[in-house]
């Protein structure tokens, strides 16, 4: 197997302790990796005013994919106050660093597996560079134009004023899905594909998808493509996940899906996620940065070793990605090794050291 560069990005509060934990980890179960440390997150801006430096940026455009542990964002009023003294009153704006990584590297597929106790597996594929939080529009800007005329003519904003008004613009394009949909496609076990959204209410979006998935399923004969109103499939993955194979969804609601698959799993600690595009990859656990317990030692590895795990398989190394995703398995299944937000009486280097016995004895 040939070596691998890889960018690692600890980032923010439980971030750096984590990446030291499972050093050992990743140089055992993917020898062919090299790994670069990058600076990303909330220290970064504090200190320099750039989340993302430029040196971050090169790492990431050289390697074949990134690792990022955990970043912290606050909003903007934080980011200004918490600036460097030397920075402050310069109009320099904070924006997420994950947010940043996705539209510069055109990672336009979140893919959050949903791995249930009972073997039961569904996908969900959220759209990541469109939909709401994709655009954030100015609302003085909307003011300005034929879109502020008709905001202006609604009850409620004239009952509130304008400077109570704030503006989400949700963008959806044909592209955006055809390149979506054929994502999906691509990580279906049983050959259904299940479009999440409210075309009966976003009627012009609606359309758009409408085309879209025709489209797409005429590429994919071996692919079944259903369109469901978003709201009874949140229901019915309570009531019945293995009806799933692959969800796909436009931003904000498949934020809410992914994390309700999630809770579904039993919380965030063992949640992993991918962010691909076609030149870039990023690999991420889903948790936060969880500043409550930095330092203390106890952060829950799993989820940032199994986003590893998705790492090898992006990139070719299928069987050291199972053989990592089966040590942290049992590891998890262990009182002594999970860490207690998982129910144990472990902590992150105890944990990480229970994930690399059971790698070195295969």
């Amino acid at each position: 197997m040939a070596a691998r560069e890889i960018a690692l990005l600890p980032g923010d509060g439980i971030g750096p302790e984590i990446a030291a934990a499972t050093a050992p980890v990743l140089a055992a179960a993917f020898p062919g990796w090299r790994l670069r440390e990058a600076e990303i997150g909330w220290s970064r801006w504090c200190a320099e005013g750039d989340p993302v430096p430029p040196e971050t940026w090169a790492a990431l455009e050289g390697a074949d994919a990134a690792l990022l542990v955990a970043v912290t964002s606050k909003p903007a009023r934080a980011a200004e106050a918490e600036l460097a003294p030397r920075l402050r009153g310069r109009g320099l704006v904070y924006r997420s660093p994950v947010l940043q990584l996705r539209s510069r590297l055109d990672l336009y597929a979140n893919v959050r597996p949903i791995d249930l106790p009972d073997g039961t597996r569904c996908t969900v594929v959220r759209e990541n560079t469109e939909g709401l939080y994709g655009h954030d529009l100015d609302a003085a800007a909307v003011r300005e134009t034929g879109v502020g005329a008709l905001i202006a003519e609604d009850p409620t904003v004239r009952a509130g004023g304008a400077g109570e008004l704030a503006v989400a613009l949700r963008v959806t394009t044909g592209f955006g899905w055809r390149r979506l949909l054929r994502a999906a496609a691509a990580q279906t076990r049983r050959g259904r594909v299940t479009v999440a959204d409210k075309p009966n209410i976003l009627q012009a979006s609606g359309e758009i998808l409408h085309r879209a998935i025709d489209e797409v399923a005429a590429e994919h004969p071996g692919v079944d493509f259903e369109l469901a109103n978003v709201d009874l499939v949140a229901m019915r993955m309570v009531a019945d996940p293995g009806h799933y194979d692959v969800i796909a969804a436009e931003n904000v609601f498949g934020d809410i899906l992914s994390d309700l698959g999630a809770g579904l799993m039993g919380g965030l600690g063992a949640a992993a996620s991918a962010n691909i595009g076609d030149a870039h990859a990023v690999f991420e656990p889903v948790h936060g940065s969880a500043p409550d317990i930095a330092g203390r030692g106890i952060a829950n590895p799993a989820a940032f070793l199994l986003a590893a795990a998705m790492c090898g398989e992006h990139l070719g190394e299928a069987g050291a990605a199972a053989a990592l995703r089966a040590a942290v398995a049992a590891a998890l299944a262990d009182p002594a090794a999970a860490t207690p937000d998982a129910g144990g009486a472990g902590d992150t280097a105890g944990f990480a050291a229970a994930v690399l016995d059971r790698l070195d004895r295969g």
